[in-house]
């Protein structure tokens, strides 16, 4: 497998994280309370974070070949 390819599927691991933090976060306030909502909206913060970094080092690491 290409690096192109691979920094193409990282990234889509990333779109995935972002995706699922936004839909726990919606959960969250709107059907959750008390500490379970907490513990929904801290998963939900650790995705986002998680897929800033993947989307921050697929950016910086700059265009690729596909060779």
């Amino acid at each position: 497998m290409s690096t192109a390819m691979l920094n193409m599927y990282i990234s889509f691991g990333g779109l995935l994280l972002m995706f699922i933090s936004a839909g726990t976060a919606l959960l969250a306030r709107t059907k959750l309370s008390g500490i379970f909502a907490k513990a929904v909206l801290t998963f939900s913060f650790c995705c986002l974070l998680v897929s800033g970094i993947v989307v921050f080092y697929i950016v910086v690491g700059g265009p690729t070949s596909v060779r």
